[in-house]
């Protein structure tokens, strides 16, 4: 299981349920790096997307303590869901929000895709600093790109202590 997202200079990663910044270059990055995979999410995640409708192309696993309508597979406990993305080729599994579910997720994943942004965002929701966690190294970094204004670069940590599953 992998996570995805994009964060600000002090790993926010939104505001007001929404994204912070307006990235067309990372939003081609999540497409392409997602489409045809399984994104794992919250509840408020799924309601943030346009007419709170679940992502083309994927399969959509939602952790929700309630059940939710539509296309999608409804989990209501982790370990539901560990079991759910057991089906699954562990690469083809994206952990893509929000921040409850990346705290609680981000442990379990092998590598975690992030899109820096040198910019603070005014965040309200923050995921854990992995360049302060002893578990994760960054073992790639892109070169800085301009994107809608902003420097950005793509970044893959690898989880040295997953846990298992």
């Amino acid at each position: 299981m992998r996570a995805i997202f994009h964060a600000d200079k002090n790993w926010g990663i939104g505001r007001g349920n929404d994204l912070m910044f307006r990235l067309p270059l990372d939003m081609k990055f999540f497409r392409e790096t997602t489409s045809g995979k399984v994104v794992v999410m919250g509840l408020n995640t799924l309601r943030s997307f346009p007419g709170g409708k679940p992502l083309k192309n994927r399969t959509n696993v939602v952790l929700s303590p309630e059940d939710v309508e539509g296309d999608v597979i409804t989990v209501h406990s982790l370990e539901e869901l560990l079991e759910q993305v057991k089906k699954y080729p562990e690469e083809d599994v994206f952990v893509i929000g929000g921040a409850s579910v990346y705290r609680l997720l981000i442990p379990y994943c092998t590598q975690v895709l992030v899109t820096r942004v040198d910019a603070v965002g005014g965040a309200d929701t923050f995921v854990p600093d992995l360049d302060a966690d002893e578990h994760f190294r960054c073992v790639s970094e892109s070169a800085p790109v301009e994107d809608n204004g902003y420097t950005i670069r793509f970044c893959t940590y690898q989880n040295l202590a997953p846990k298992a599953f």
